[in-house]
């Protein structure tokens, strides 16, 4: 018997509207199944389709700021309703208000009918046989509103999960810290030494134009200003990164998916003007991180001397400049969308840190194991290697991976409102952008499935959410091991998908 989740029951819409009819959503064999679309999924999809349009500007706000966000944003707002996590430079609100933005995207009605395993299996169970899968997969479908799991094979099966556990690291960071949270970076002075102390914000950029980041030009100016009204001019510089512990390089080596793991890094450590993806690295990001600072502080008339040097801030060191990052929703949304892995790692590590753990791998294996136990999550054989998913250590079942989503779709659990808000869209956000719109088999998912992807060689998993043809909130997890050709493995999960979107299973 599969333990239900304690979730509370979403608020309640009108009863959706007669359905229309779908393009048929092709199985791997036999004749295509015709499908329905109901106002519910067609409220969701409109609002994310139409809004999406305008990824140029969107894109011009931000690398993450997606159409997803802000579509919700927008339907919010039309609807009286606060805004989503904020992205801009302002300061925030209190708390994201995105409980309000899923309703108005599709939260279940009273009346909308749940659906039932046997109707799913009949749809699911013949795409879960295709051998693009490789050869072991599990599943998990679970209803939003009661927590209840509708569908599952080998559900409760550890796995390797890739980048989906970052599902798990998101919720766990929000757990332990709160969406509001804002990580700092500060320069502190003892005498004539300027301390640049590293708190972990992967964001901090050293670019100008800071998108909503914290800023290395800001903190600059703030330092140079302190200095000036004290009357100094002439400063050695040091760096301190001693807020984390333990390599800082991932287990699987210097690689273009991740800069080694340091509490001082601008940019990610990229090399290149990316925001987002794969890129060349530095080896050493808190030192490439205080020469930028040096030569800001130049810049700024401020006479820094020499190089500077890795050194822990003196305990009677004053603060004398401070920047912060985004809230720590918004950093758990770009996360999600692009698949962020410097920002997941860090995460982990500021879980960690608020857990009382070292902030190395292994202490941030164990806070994030222990945040996910307060939340009563089925964590099983679960297995935290890294943060981000790199490591193929990592062990998660489909089941703990669809009780995450629920727990966030939890009303009393607003805090991890944005592992939902920052899946991505498919055919139009973040991994999912080239995915769906191009492949007729999953089409009909478009704009309705949001999910988060993971990929490794062999490995292929997708974990999100969907609205089905009844109007009904469902979330799932599809896993794939020892799949040989990726894209056939993606192409199948994401006709799983949408399936379970397209679907009135009852």
């Amino acid at each position: 018997m599969v333990p239900e989740l304690k979730v509370r029951r979403l608020s309640s819409l009108r009863r959706p509207q007669r359905p229309v009819k779908l393009s048929p959503l092709l199985r791997p064999s036999g004749p295509p199944r015709r499908g329905k679309l109901t106002t519910w999924q067609l409220t969701a999809c409109a609002a994310t389709v139409g809004l999406a349009i305008s990824a140029v500007a969107v894109t011009a706000a931000g690398p993450w700021d997606s159409g997803q966000r802000t579509a919700e944003r927008a339907l919010s707002n039309a609807e009286g309703r606060d805004g989503g996590a904020d992205h801009g430079n302002a300061e925030p609100n209190a708390a994201p208000s995105a409980p309000g933005v899923l309703i108005a995207l599709g939260a279940p009605a009273g009346g909308a009918p749940a659906p039932t395993g046997r109707a799913l299996a009949d749809v699911l169970d013949p795409l879960l046989k295709d051998p693009s899968l490789g050869t072991a997969r599990t599943a998990s479908v679970v209803d939003a509103a009661t927590g209840k799991e509708v569908y599952g094979t080998k559900a409760g099966e550890a796995v390797t999960p890739a980048s989906t556990i970052k599902i798990a690291t998101a919720a766990a960071a929000l757990s332990a810290l709160g969406p509001d949270h804002r990580i700092a970076t500060r320069t502190v002075l003892d005498k004539d030494r300027v301390t640049l102390v590293g708190g972990g914000d992967p964001t901090l950029t050293a670019r100008k134009g800071n998108q909503g980041n914290a800023s290395l030009h800001t903190l600059a100016d703030a330092t140079a200003h302190a200095l000036r009204t004290k009357g100094v001019d002439k400063i050695k510089l040091s760096y301190d990164t001693s807020a984390y512990s333990g390599p800082g390089q991932h287990p699987i080596g210097p690689n273009e998916n991740i800069a080694p793991i340091s509490p001082l890094m601008a940019d990610e450590g990229r090399l290149d003007d990316s925001t987002s993806g794969p890129a060349p690295r530095t080896a050493e990001p808190a030192r490439d991180a205080a020469r930028t600072f040096a030569d800001l502080l130049r810049d700024r008339e401020i006479d820094v001397e020499g190089e500077p040097g890795s050194k822990k801030a003196g305990k009677g060191a004053k603060t004398i400049g401070t920047v912060r990052s985004a809230p720590l929703a918004a950093l758990v949304e770009r996360m999600l969308t692009h698949s962020d892995n410097d920002i997941a790692e860090h995460l982990a590590r500021q879980t960690a840190i608020a857990a009382d753990e070292p902030a190395s791998f292994d202490g941030a294996a164990k806070a994030v194991k222990k945040e996910l136990k307060k939340l009563e999550l089925p964590l099983g054989k679960a297995k935290f290697a890294d943060g981000s998913g790199l490591d193929r250590e990592d062990r998660v079942s489909a089941r703990l991976l669809t009780a995450l989503l629920a727990r966030a779709a939890d009303p009393a659990h607003a805090e991890l409102r944005p592992v939902l808000t920052g899946l991505p869209v498919a055919g139009f956000t973040g991994t999912l952008r080239n995915r769906y719109a191009d492949d007729k088999a999953s089409a009909p998912g478009t704009g309705l499935v949001r999910a988060k992807t993971g990929t490794l060689t062999g490995v292929n998993t997708l974990a999100g959410s969907v609205v089905d043809a009844d109007g009904r909130l469902l979330v799932f997890a599809f896993t794939a091991s020892g799949t040989g050709d990726p894209k056939a493995a993606q192409s199948t999960l994401d006709r799983l998908a949408a399936a379970v979107a397209n679907c009135g299973c009852r």
